[in-house]
C-alpha cells in the first residue's frame, strides 16, 4: 500500500553479470519515474528478475511475456497478493482516452495467442478497498518472467476493469481471489512460484527481494535463491504467523517487537499497546502503516504533521537530509534488526504539481509525504518505505522470513540456490528468543530525546533554519496544523488502490 504520484516513465531493466546457479531465476528490479517494478534471465533452477521502481504507478514492476506468440506486458510485483492477472486489450480502460494513457504498460489479446485456454473455473474477480476492481475469466497460457518460461500458468483476464495495468501476485496460494470467491481453500490453484517448482525452474517455493534505495533504478528478485552480497551483517529468520481468522498461512505476517528512534541527540525506545505488532511485509504497498500510538510517536520525533486534506502525515521535504533513522526489530531480543534512514521515508506528494506549507511552523517550505502512516487495525503493513532498507527472503515452505540490512547499490553478487524443496534459507540463523515473545499492554511516552537531532541534522544539511520539530501540540501529541496547511498543485490522475496500494 503506497501513496504515489503519477508521471510518465519507462521501465529501466538492467542485466546482471553475476553467474546464476542452477535452481535460481533472477529478475532485475527497477523503477519508473514515480513507482513500479521487475525482470531478467537465468539458468535452470534459479530465476533472477529485474524489478523497475516505478514511482508513477506506485510500485515495482516486471516486464513479462504472455501467450504464443509472446505479448509483452509490464506487471506490478506484489508479495501481498497471489494471482497473476492481465488487462484485456478489449477492456474499456485500455481503449479509453480518459485513463491517463490507456494501458501503456501493456494489455493481452487472447485471440492472438494459440496457447490460450479458458480454464472453466469460476469467474475471475478481484476488488480493492477503494472500489476499483478487475473481473473476467481464468485462463491458462505460456508465461515468461526473468528469462524463464512456464507453460501452464493460470491467470486472470481483466475484461471489465478500471485498473490499467496487471499484477504478478507471488504470495501464498491460500490468498488467491478464487479462494475468497468460493469460500474454500480447496479452490486454490498453483500460482507462479509453485508452478516454477512444478516445472523444474526452481527447487523450492522461496524467493528473495532486494529493492535497493529510493533513488536506484534497479534491484532484483531471486526465485529459488539468495544473494549474500546484497546485505550486510547477519541474515536472521523469523516465523510467519498464521491468519488468526482462518488458522492458515495466507500472508507474510511477522512479529515487530521493537522500534527505536535514533539521532545525533539521543535514542528513544518507542512503545505501543499492540506489541508484538503483527506486520505484513508487502511489496505492493508503497508506504508503511503502524498502530496509531506508534505513528504519533514517530511523527513527533521527526516533526511530521497529519493533514486532513490529503489524509496523510506530511513533512518538509528538507527532512530527507536528516541524519536520523528508525530501527525496527523483529522476533524479540537478538532478532532481526533493520535501520531505515530518513532519506527513504520522505517522498514527493505529487509529480504533476507542487505542494507547499501555506501557514504554520513550516510556512513556505515544500511539503512531502512521510513514509510511515497510521492505521487503526491489524495486520499492519510494512511496505516499500521499509522494504527498500531490508534484504528479505520469503520461504513459503517452512513459513519463515529472513531479514538482513540491505547493502544499497551493491555492485557484486554471490547467488546461492536453495538446495532442495523445503531446504532451509541459506546463510540464515533463527531469531533465538522469538518463542518467548509475549503480548504487552504497557505504554510509556518516550522522552523524545532524539527529536532535536532529527531536525538539527536536516537544518544543517539544507541550510534552512525554518525546519524543525517544535510547535504547538494537540491532544494526540501531534504538531497542530491548520486546515489550510497545504497549497496543492493540480492532480491530473485518478486515485485508486491496487494490491493494497493507493495510487494517485
Amino acid at each position: 500500500m503506497k501513496t504515489t504520484s503519477v508521471a510518465a516513465g519507462a521501465i529501466l531493466a538492467s542485466a546482471a553479470n553475476a553467474a546464476i546457479p542452477e535452481g535460481v531465476v533472477q529478475m532485475d528490479v527497477g523503477r519508473r519515474s514515480a513507482h513500479p517494478r521487475l525482470m531478467r534471465r537465468a539458468t535452470a533452477n534459479t530465476d533472477l528478475t529485474t524489478i523497475a521502481n516505478n514511482l508513477s504507478e506506485g510500485g515495482y514492476f516486471a516486464t513479462c511475456k504472455v501467450g504464443t506468440p509472446e505479448q509483452t506486458l509490464t506487471l506490478q510485483l506484489d508479495t501481498g497478493s497471489s494471482d497473476i492477472w492481465v488487462p484485456s486489450s478489449s477492456a474499456s480502460v485500455c481503449e479509453s482516452s480518459r485513463s491517463s494513457d490507456g494501458c501503456s504498460l501493456g494489455s493481452f489479446n487472447s485471440d492472438d495467442s494459440s496457447t490460450f485456454e479458458v480454464t472453466g473455473k469460476d469467474e475471475f474477480s478481484i476488488s480493492y478497498v477503494d472500489g476499483s476492481h478487475s473481473d473476467g475469466s481464468y485462463f491458462t497460457d505460456v508465461f515468461t518472467i526473468g528469462g524463464s518460461t512456464v507453460t501452464n500458468m493460470t491467470m486472470g483476464l481483466g475484461e471489465s476493469t478500471d485498473i490499467n495495468f496487471g499484477l504478478v501476485g507471488i504470495g501464498y496460494k491460500t490468498d488467491e481471489a478464487i479462494v475468497s470467491t468460493e469460500q474454500t481453500l480447496s479452490a486454490a490453484y498453483n500460482n507462479l512460484p509453485l508452478v516454477m517448482v512444478q516445472e523444474g525452474v526452481i527447487k523450492t517455493n522461496a524467493y528473495s527481494l532486494w529493492l535497493n534505495d529510493l533513488d536506484a533504478s534497479t534491484g532484483n528478485l531471486l526465485f529459488g535463491g539468495i544473494d549474500t552480497d546484497k546485505y550486510t551483517g547477519d541474515l536472521i529468520k523469523v516465523d510467519v504467523y498464521k491468519d488468526p481468522n482462518t488458522g492458515t498461512f495466507t500472508s507474510f505476517i511477522v512479529a515487530l517487537t521493537s522500534v527505536e528512534a535514533v539521532s545525533s541527540s539521543g535514542t528513544d525506545t518507542l512503545t505501543s499497546t499492540s506489541f508484538p505488532i503483527p506486520v505484513v511485509l508487502d511489496s505492493g504497498t508503497t508506504l508503511s502503516y503502524v498502530p496509531q500510538d506508534m505513528a504519533e510517536q514517530i511523527w513527533t520525533e521527526v516533526g511530521a504533521v497529519y493533514n486532513a486534506e490529503v489524509g496523510l502525515a506530511v513533512i518538509p521535504c528538507s527532512m530527507a537530509s536528516s541524519g536520523g533513522h528508525f530501527t525496527f526489530g523483529f522476533g524479540g531480543p537478538s532478532g532481526a534488526s533493520i535501520n531505515v534512514a530518513m532519506d527513504e521515508l520522505v517522498l514527493d506528494l505529487f509529480s504533476g504539481g507542487g505542494a507547499t506549507f501555506s501557514s504554520g511552523q513550516y510556512k513556505g517550505e515544500t511539503a512531502c509525504e512521510f513514509g510511515i502512516q497510521n492505521s487503526t487495525s491489524d495486520p499492519y503493513l510494512l511496505g516499500d518505505t521499509f522494504l527498500r532498507s531490508a534484504y528479505v527472503v520469503y520461504d513459503l515452505v517452512n513459513n519463515e522470513i529472513a531479514l538482513g540490512q540491505t547493502d544499497f547499490n551493491a555492485t557484486s553478487s554471490n547467488i546461492v540456490a536453495f538446495a532442495s524443496s523445503g531446504a532451509t534459507i541459506p546463510s540464515a540463523t533463527a531469531a533465538p528468543s522469538q518463542a518467548e515473545v509475549t503480548q504487552t499492554a504497557a505504554f510509556t511516552t518516550p522522552a523524545f530525546a532524539a527529536s532535536s537531532g532529527f531536525a538539527s541534522t536536516a537544518t544543517a544539511a539544507s541550510g534552512d533554519s525554518s525546519s524543525g520539530s517544535s510547535g504547538s501540540k494537540n491532544a494526540a501529541g501531534i504538531n497542530a496544523v491548520p486546515m489550510d496547511l497545504l497549497r496543492i498543485g493540480v492532480i491530473s490522475a485518478t486515485m485508486f488502490i491496487a494490491g493494497g496500494l493507493l495510487i494517485l
